[in-house]
């Protein structure tokens, strides 16, 4: 599933290619029928992202009320794009929008809605704090992870408690703190805690600006492959994904187990319970 740092890149490059444009809806499926008629010929006027939600703000032709286009891509979901001409529509397309500077495809998508501001609000009510948001406030989900007995790992996957975390962030970030994902919440300093914000914005605000996700400090990457444009995937992360192989730090297998659904990465020296 897409990061957080995806999908506000994602709104970024939405913004450049239609905001101020008219836009041109179609699709090949039949799912989104009545919101590909109200978006074709409106104007998208924002773009924005929470987490790993996407919201596009449009005004429709005519005197119809402005309405956010809001996707959730899931698992599965893409949304493609470029500049120019696109190519001939094929397959699953939920929707496609077209303008004079280019095109993006969504398929696959496990939310393509259309919102009023109130239930674009109710969406947002149910996301914790997104930390490439400005002005988000890390006290918001130390107050459930201070009082909590569940393992802080879990909490970090909880978009409830922290909106944009996914797998990779999860393993990664704790690695890099030295912290046990095992932990109970409530067992996390609010000091670790702040650091551990403050880093999350810095690695996904450089996942943003280069569209990877790299937590591996240039020092520990191989000589000639250590800015972003050089880095090779299996070199990116310290121990997604490397359950058996030695820590880049320790030499200690990394291990590995199932938490919240989804594969757990972490060195049992470097992160001691």
């Amino acid at each position: 599933m897409p990061e957080g740092h995806t999908i506000h890149r994602l709104a970024r490059d939405l913004d450049q290619l239609f905001t101020g444009s008219l836009v041109r809806a179609s699709a090949l499926q039949d799912k989104f029928a009545a919101g590909v008629a109200l978006l074709d010929g409106g104007t998208i006027t924002s773009t924005d992202a929470w987490g790993k939600h996407l919201f596009v703000h449009v005004s429709p032709s005519g005197d119809r009320e402005p309405v956010w286009l809001h996707v959730h891509l899931g698992l599965y979901g893409k949304f493609q794009h470029g500049r120019g001409e696109p190519a001939a529509p094929w397959g699953a397309l939920r929707l496609r929008l077209e303008s004079e500077q280019g095109w993006a495809d969504l398929r696959g998508a496990t939310a393509c809605e259309l919102l009023d501001e109130v239930a674009r609000q109710q969406v947002i009510g149910r996301l914790g704090a997104d930390p490439l948001r400005r002005n988000s406030d890390p006290e918001q989900p130390w107050a459930r992870i201070s009082r909590s007995r569940t393992a802080i790992g879990a909490l970090l996957m909880d978009q409830a408690v922290v909106a944009g975390i996914g797998n990779v962030y999860r393993a990664e970030i704790l690695f890099r703190h030295g912290i046990d994902p095992h932990r109970p919440g409530r067992e996390v300093s609010f000091e670790q805690w702040q650091e551990l914000w403050s880093d999350l914005q810095v690695l996904m605000r450089a996942g943003v600006r280069s569209g990877k996700i790299i937590t591996t400090r240039p020092d520990d990457r191989p000589r000639g492959r250590r800015t972003a444009a050089t880095v090779r995937r299996e070199d990116s992360h310290y121990v997604y994904r490397r359950a058996g192989q030695p820590c880049r730090q320790c030499g200690t297998p990394v291990a590995t187990q199932e938490m919240v659904a989804r594969n757990l990465y972490w060195c049992p020296k470097d992160q001691p319970s």
